[in-house]
């Protein structure tokens, strides 16, 4: 009796200690799948996405609906500016950027990145006030134009308008002229007042105040979604980290398959993308009937979209890429431009 209750004791303890260490090792496993240091094929990588823009869409998709997750990456969404996403790039802390055709002087400049996909189409507009005689393009010689930044995209996308109808957008000429606020509402303010005859603003403002309680105020002018000069192609790119696609080729494939996958679903589900956007946080949507019309006018690539290359990203890069050439904003021939700036991304490695 005396040995059985010794095996009995010790057996208990060899018990004890199997649950003890089976809770540790429990309690670890989920520290680790928060932590991405063991759960995860690629580890934890940061990448710029708390800017609230609804045009980031996919970004905010892939990673509340766990498709970083899915293809091996532990994600931790950032807010990073211009220059520090160029440092990122260059360095290869950031692996990953969505961005418009802004960078493509950064590109000519040495900057170490290239575009590997397309995001979206459209996402700008330029508003005038109600019954304003400005019409079209040529109708803009000798107007002032509110925009963000000089070089940016709104600025960029006005100057080959006003440049194709004819009109100078170089400041020498004094054809037109380019006023820069550092907010949306202040360009709203000011086509309000009077001190400048058009404001070309990122979405959702365009939309917001030429709908709804706005309507009877402010028109749109120009829709970079419909312009013939730039729909069906991309304004919105991805940018890929040069050093990541040279060290980790299959990081970036995963990473674009996972951007794919969130494109889709958006495609798919508009109007539930637009709930999680707004519900989360991700950006602050008042209209969500509103927003869900303008990720329709994006048009985010479908599964068959995809699979059928509806939209040849290289040739986007080269038209873009010709017309910023042509009004003098990069230097490069635009085929040799695109040699540089353009890698195709074989999405089957690391599957």
């Amino acid at each position: 009796m005396k040995t059985n209750k010794k095996i009995t004791g010790a057996l208990a303890l060899i018990f004890a200690l199997i649950l003890a260490l089976g809770l540790t090792a429990c309690g670890g496993a989920d520290k680790d799948a928060g932590s991405g240091d063991s759960e995860y094929k690629y580890g934890k990588i940061q990448i710029p996405g708390k800017d609230g823009a609804l045009c980031g869409a996919p970004i905010y998709i892939a990673f509340d609906q766990g498709f970083f997750a899915e293809e091996g990456f532990d994600v931790e969404l950032i807010s990073a500016d211009a220059e520090t996403r160029k440092i990122g790039l260059n360095n290869g802390t950031i692996p990953i950027v969505n961005g418009d055709f802004q960078f493509f002087p950064s590109i000519e400049e040495g900057v170490n990145v290239s575009v590997v996909d397309g995001l979206h189409n459209g996402c700008i507009k330029f508003i005038v006030k109600k019954g304003s005689p400005i019409k079209t393009a040529s109708d803009l010689k000798g107007k002032r134009i509110a925009v963000d930044e000089i070089g940016g995209t709104p600025h960029q996308v006005a100057s080959v308008w006003v440049e194709k109808a004819g009109i100078s957008a170089k400041p020498e000429d004094g054809e037109v002229e380019f006023v820069v606020y550092s907010d949306g509402n202040l360009e709203i303010e000011a086509l309000k007042n009077g001190d400048v005859d058009v404001a070309a603003l990122w979405d959702p403002l365009g939309s917001v105040y030429t709908e709804g309680e706005h309507a009877n105020e402010y028109e749109v002018l120009f829709d970079l979604s419909t312009d013939p000069t730039f729909a069906g192609k991309y304004c919105c790119f991805l940018y890929a980290s040069n050093k990541v696609i040279k060290d980790n080729p299959e990081q970036v494939s995963a990473l674009l398959r996972a951007y794919h996958k969130a494109q889709e679903w958006i495609s798919e589900n508009p109007k539930e993308a637009v709930d999680i956007i707004s519900d989360k946080k991700y950006s602050d949507i008042e209209d969500k009937v509103l927003a869900e019309a303008l990720v329709k006018s994006y048009e985010y690539p479908s599964a068959h979209d995809h699979a059928t290359n509806k939209q040849d990203v290289g040739a986007d890069v080269l038209y873009f890429a010709t017309e910023l050439y042509d009004i003098g904003y990069l230097k490069t021939d635009p085929a040799e431009f695109v040699k540089t700036a353009y890698y195709k991304v074989d999405l089957d490695l690391g599957k």
